[in-house]
């Protein structure tokens, strides 16, 4: 008799030649997918740059106090070099690389609060020597504007700075390119920010009036750069503005049902790790998802946000501070993983 499953004269029956088909297809769907995948985490994974900033700060650093052994510091940069794609995004004509905005991101050792604190960007600082990108030391300096720490020594120049003037040792360093930051908006359709009051940039022609309004990623840009038409027209103000901005793009992505839409995942990720550089430990995705899984059990939006308290600098009214004892009090709070006072987030110069 005919083997069960061929046809006579030893033809195979349509039945199994079809099973065949489809066993073939499943097998070409998995190795696809596993392809793409493995496509997708390189090039996600390849997008991060890395700066070894253990190497290049050594062991000259402040020791983790004992209270906050498990709790995590980052140092969060805006990048804003004016140069290449940044230059387009802004009208104004200025060189070299700075760190437009600066956070001193602390995560509780019980992964339930976080705190960030804003450094003004004219705060006047003493900087420590620093290696130089092309070799050789920088040589300290004193009351140099915190924002010039950045062009002058680069990203491990600004974690040494803020850890000799806070104390506090910063874990991670995360450094934001604007113009990816641009990209990030564009591609969660836009953030919704609740104007209090008129922004009428004079310098840039940006402007807009009291309400609720939902900004691309150029006017977003815009929004967290405003200085000029805003208040009295320091840094201060935008720091403000910054913080705002910061909760509502926070809100945003957990609004957003990103697990439903894969590929649209995929550009928003692509956007974010492409305008990432951090230090060498944290520079790979299962680095980055590690430290995201450990901060779920907290609420982005209940985020405490706190400006560095600072006074208006004697000699130039232009430039402002760290405030004493408030400054002391909420660095120390960080440092101790402990509340922080209400004593320790009045300010002295504020935006009027």
């Amino acid at each position: 008799m005919p083997e069960a499953g061929h046809a006579p004269g030893g033809r195979a029956r349509p039945r199994r030649r079809v099973w065949r088909w489809v066993g073939a297809a499943c097998a070409l769907a998995l190795l696809g997918t596993a392809g793409a995948a493995w496509w997708a985490y390189s090039r996600l994974d390849g997008n991060i740059g890395a700066v070894d900033i253990e190497r290049a700060l050594g062991d000259d650093r402040p020791p983790k106090a004992p209270a906050a052994l498990g709790a995590t510091d980052l140092l969060v940069l805006g990048s804003d070099s004016r140069a290449g794609d940044n230059a387009a995004l802004d009208g104004g004509a200025v060189g070299g690389a700075r760190s437009d905005t600066a956070l001193v991101v602390h995560v509780s050792a019980d992964r339930t609060k976080a705190t960030a604190v804003s450094i003004p960007r004219d705060t006047l600082v003493d900087r420590p020597s620093c290696a130089k990108p092309g070799g050789g030391e920088t040589g300290p300096a004193t009351r140099v504007m915190f924002n010039s720490v950045y062009g002058t020594g680069g990203a491990p120049c600004v974690v040494k700075t803020v850890e000799r003037m806070s104390g506090v040792r910063i874990d991670h360093f995360v450094e934001i390119d604007f113009a990816g930051f641009k990209e990030l908006v564009d591609e969660l359709g836009g953030v919704t920010v609740e104007v209090r009051e008129p922004i009428r940039d004079t310098k840039g022609g940006f402007a807009l009036e009291p309400g609720t309004h939902r900004l691309d990623g150029t006017d977003s840009l815009r929004f967290v750069r405003t200085r000029y038409g805003y208040r009295d027209g320091s840094d201060l103000g935008r720091i403000g503005l910054q913080q705002q901005f910061l909760m509502a793009l926070l809100r945003e992505v957990q609004r957003q049902d990103l697990l439903g839409s894969p590929a649209r995942t995929f550009r928003i990720a692509e956007s974010l790790t492409g305008s990432l550089t951090t230090d060498s430990e944290l520079a790979s995705l299962p680095a980055l998802v590690e430290l995201g899984r450990s901060m779920r059990g907290i609420d982005p939006v209940a985020m405490d946000t706190i400006m560095l308290p600072v006074s208006y600098d004697r000699a130039d009214p232009n430039r402002v501070v760290p405030a004493e004892p408030q400054a002391g009090t909420l660095w120390k709070a960080i440092r101790e993983d402990a509340p922080v006072p209400e004593s320790a987030r009045k300010s002295p110069a504020a935006a009027r």
